[in-house]
C-alpha cells in the first residue's frame, strides 16, 4: 500500500471531477460523451500528480476504468487511505506564531481531522480579530487580521465557492525603504467564515499562497 500523498485540495478536487463523471453516468446515454469526459477528468487528475510514483500510479489511473456511477463513488472513498494529513499543530506552536496576541484563545486541536485541513482559521469575536495558520512553502506561518462579517454570501477568495464570508484584512510586513514609521500597508479579501466550509470546498492553495507571500514578505 501506498503512503498517504494525496493532500486535502487535491482531494476535494479529485472529488470534484469524480462527482462531474458521476453525473454523467447519471444523465448521459451517450458511450462518446462518457468516455470523452472520463478521459478529461483522468488526464486532469495525473495532472495534479506530475512526479507521482509508480506505487501511486495505479490509484490515480483508475479513473479510466470507472463504468457507473456507483463506481465512481467507490473510487473516492478508496481515496480516504491515501490523504496525507497537514502537519499537525500544538497550542504552543499556535501562540509561537502570535507572539504578541496575549492569551491567543486557539480552537479546538482534538476535534480536528488533519487529513482534511489545508489551513487553520478562527475568530476572536470579543477583539473582532481573525487569526490564519497554513505550511507556507512547508513551514507553519500565522497570518493575524481584522475580520468584518458581511451578513450575506460570497466569493471566498481561497476556495472561490460562495459561501457566508468576512472581509479579512491583514497588515503587510513590508515597508519602504524610506517609509515613515507610521506607514503601513493592509491587504484584504473575502474568506469564508467557517474554516470548516472553506477546507472542504479548496480545490486549489494558489491564492492562499499568494496571500501569505504578500502579507509575510519582508
Amino acid at each position: 500500500m501506498s503512503q498517504p500523498f494525496i493532500r486535502n485540495h487535491q482531494y476535494n478536487y479529485i472529488k470534484k471531477q469524480v462527482g462531474q463523471l458521476q453525473r454523467a453516468f447519471n444523465t448521459s446515454s451517450d458511450p462518446k460523451v462518457i468516455l470523452s469526459l472520463r478521459d478529461e477528468v483522468q488526464a486532469k487528475v495525473l495532472e495534479l500528480f506530475p512526479t507521482s510514483r509508480e506505487a501511486q500510479q495505479p490509484l490515480l489511473e483508475a479513473i479510466s476504468s470507472l463504468q457507473t456511477a456507483e463506481e465512481c463513488r467507490s473510487y473516492v472513498n478508496s481515496l480516504e487511505p491515501y490523504v496525507a494529513e497537514m502537519p499537525q499543530v500544538t497550542d504552543n506552536q499556535l501562540k509561537k506564531l502570535f507572539p504578541k496576541v496575549k492569551k491567543l484563545k486557539t480552537p479546538s486541536l482534538e476535534a480536528l481531522d488533519f487529513r482534511y485541513v489545508t489551513y487553520m482559521g478562527w475568530t476572536d469575536i470579543a477583539s473582532g480579530k481573525m487569526y490564519l495558520a497554513y505550511p507556507h512553502h512547508n513551514q507553519l506561518a500565522g497570518i493575524e487580521g481584522r475580520f468584518t462579517p458581511t451578513n450575506k454570501k460570497g466569493v471566498c477568495f481561497v476556495c472561490s465557492k460562495h459561501e457566508e464570508v468576512a472581509l479579512f484584512t491583514a497588515i503587510t510586513k513590508s515597508k519602504p525603504a524610506n517609509a515613515s514609521p507610521d506607514y503601513y500597508k493592509a491587504i484584504g479579501n473575502y474568506i469564508c467564515l467557517n474554516s470548516e466550509t472553506c477546507n472542504r470546498n479548496i480545490t486549489d492553495v494558489a491564492a492562499l499562497d499568494k496571500f501569505f507571500h504578500d502579507v509575510l514578505a519582508k
